[in-house]
């Protein structure tokens, strides 16, 4: 028993003669001794203080996103600024104007372009809206595998019945510049491809071209003599004509230099004729 090793007496039972007895020991009673304050003490920041130089960069980077927001908020306005313009000054010439539009459009004109910014169709031709049909891809291509233009052709064709199809390239091309660079352009590649077999098709003509930029400049225009080939190829291009005498194909090419267009003249019997020894589509 405890009290038995302590040295008492086990008839020691009470609390007031236990507590006496304690108390005769060398059995120190337990003190509660305060314990010691802390000191806080701020830590220095994680993040040192910027510069002067590091808040000029900064204010610098946000007075620039500012003056882009700004300028995007400006000609995305300036947009719709010019189109209330116009369209006062097209009801103050012909108050039916747009109520001729809306009734539905009957295009003389297919125009199958290239995508620069600076050969909009109606402008350098002075066509109006309703006139053309437009289809625009980089360096006026007309391909096969391609269901974009391909469907264009068809509605024009069958549904809007067109009169002429216009492939218009132009001088200058960036697209016909990029397929005469030997460079791997990752995903134009196989669209730039089909320039590449034009230059392979003509190669010898080309090459004895010694000038480049007279050698870039036949190269646009052979472009657009085979896309009008491509073109006659269509099973709704060789029906169509079959059996209304339309439409027909044209090959032209835009001269930034003076702003005029080109006739190439494409011979477009003769090309249909060649073409259907191969590629008759005709019921």
């Amino acid at each position: 028993m405890l009290s038995t090793r302590l040295g008492l007496s086990p008839l020691l039972h009470s609390s007031k003669q236990a507590s006496s007895a304690l108390s005769r020991l060398a059995i120190p009673r337990p003190t509660s001794t305060p314990l010691p304050r802390l000191r806080l003490t701020t830590l220095p920041s994680a993040t040192p203080r910027r510069s002067c130089s590091s808040h000029t960069a900064v204010d610098d980077k946000d007075r620039t996103k500012k003056d882009i927001t700004m300028y995007l908020q400006e000609t995305h306005d300036k947009v719709f600024e010019s189109n209330k313009s116009w369209a006062a000054k097209q009801v103050a010439k012909d108050p039916d104007f747009f109520k001729k539009l809306a009734a539905g459009q009957n295009p003389e004109y297919l125009w199958i372009g290239c995508s620069d910014s600076r050969i909009p169709a109606e402008q350098i031709t002075g066509l109006q809206p309703g006139d053309a049909f437009v289809h625009r891809n980089i360096a006026n291509l007309v391909c096969n595998t391609d269901l974009n233009v391909m469907s264009v052709i068809e509605y024009a064709v069958k549904h809007l019945q067109v009169k002429h199809i216009v492939v218009c390239g132009h001088y200058g091309c960036g697209g016909v510049k990029a397929a005469m660079t030997p460079k791997d352009l990752g995903l134009m590649n196989p669209w730039l491809r089909n320039i590449r077999d034009v230059y392979r098709l003509h190669e010898k003509e080309l090459d004895a071209i010694a000038d480049e930029e007279a050698r870039y400049d036949r190269l646009v225009e052979l472009n657009v003599y085979e896309q009008c080939r491509n073109v006659v190829k269509t099973a709704a291009l060789q029906q169509s004509y079959a059996e209304n005498g339309f439409p027909i194909i044209h090959g032209w090419v835009f001269n930034f230099r003076d702003g005029m267009l080109k006739d190439l003249n494409v011979d477009f019997k003769t090309i249909l004729r060649d073409i259907q020894k191969i590629y008759n589509l005709t019921n």
